[in-house]
Formats: C-alpha cells, structure tokens, sequence
C-alpha cells in the first residue's frame, strides 16, 4: 500500500515499556514546532550543537521535503528527527540524519528508534538512497549503519570517525563514495535564516 503523506501522521498505541496509556503521533513538523522543537534540542545538545561538524552542513539550509518530523504526546513534543540533502561525495545523492532528540521524560521507551524508523520510511518512498549520520554506533549499528560505508568520505571539519556512519536505502548507494560530503539542501526561507543566525549569536 502506497504511504499516505497527505495524513502525515504515524500513531502508535499501548506498545511502551510502562506507558501503555501513551499515544505517540509522529508527523511533519510545522512552524508552530519550532520554539518547542529549539527548547528541546538546547535541553538535549547545550549552545554547543551549533559547533559540531555537522551544522556546517545544515546552516542556512531548508530540511530534506517531507523528512522534518516532531513526536507528539497529546500537546507536547517529545521528540525531533531532522533529515538534510547531501552529496556523500561525487555522483552519490545522500541524507544526513540529525539532530534527533527526545525528551528526557520519555526517553527509554523506543522513541527515538521510531522517528529513525519513519523517517527512513518516508525517505525510501521519497526514493532517496543512502543516509550518513554521526552518532553513537551502538545505538544505530542494530538499525543497519555501519561504518564501513563512510570509510572514503570527509566531513567538512572533525569528527570522531567511529561515530561516522552511513546506511544504504537502495544496497550499493554508498558504493565508491569518497570525497568531501557537501551541503545540497535548499536554502532556508529567510525568516528561519535570521531565526538560526538568533541562534548562534544567543550560543556565542
């Protein structure tokens, strides 16, 4: 059965750890997300996050169509997952995953493996084909990333290469990939431009 994007939402009911009354609904994000959404990746990463690597690659840029998706419990959000379009190298269009947060109050009760889980859902029905990410590998080798994908690519700046690691959508997308990985993504509309560079100056 074809995804239906136009309901943009995913529900799972009585299927947490010690919260069987619990309804998760993961959706697109829209702008009314974004102070929560900011709130919770201050909490989960610090002012430090927009120095990490990564963010070279997302500054300035619109999020991949379709794959910037907030977890909801009833009116609050819980949870954020975020993908970017990349090119891992010449000749290989590519997704870079994160940031992805979930609050500290619903943490441990698998969360964060369904935003991965859909996002990569609607990534596949989009028809992209490899996603990298820098993470913690033993939380995303069981999800199928690896880092014997990644050996031939850069990042624009440092990063600890046991925690690069990439994961092919359609097998062989990574194959051959070396080089520098690049930022292709749209540019951001200006006002989340001037909201980003807000940002910064507040992390300075």
């Amino acid at each position: 059965m074809p995804h239906e994007e136009a309901a943009m939402t995913y529900v799972c009911m009585n299927d947490f750890r010690d919260a069987a009354d619990l309804t998760l609904v993961i959706r697109e994000e829209s702008v009314t997300d974004v102070s929560a959404r900011e709130r919770l990746l201050d909490v989960a990463f610090g002012p430090s996050r927009f120095a990490k690597t990564c963010e070279r690659l997302r500054e300035g840029r619109a999020p991949a169509q379709g794959l910037a998706l907030v977890a909801h419990v009833g009116d609050d959000l819980v949870g954020t997952i975020r993908f970017w379009n990349i090119q891992a190298g010449p000749g290989h269009a590519a997704l870079l995953l994160g940031p992805l947060a979930v609050d500290a109050r619903h943490r441990s009760l698998g969360i964060g493996r369904k935003l991965i889980a859909e996002g990569l859902f609607r990534a596949v029905q989009r028809s992209h084909k490899a996603v990298i990410l820098v993470g913690d590998a033993a939380y995303y080798n069981p999800l199928g990333f690896s880092r014997a994908l990644t050996h031939g690519l850069a990042l624009p700046g440092p990063v600890d290469e046991a925690r690069f690691l990439g994961l092919e959508l359609d097998p062989g997308a990574l194959e051959g990939a070396s080089g520098l990985v690049m930022a292709t993504g749209a540019r951001a509309p200006r006002a989340a431009a001037h909201l980003q560079a807000a940002l910064l100056r507040q992390a300075a």
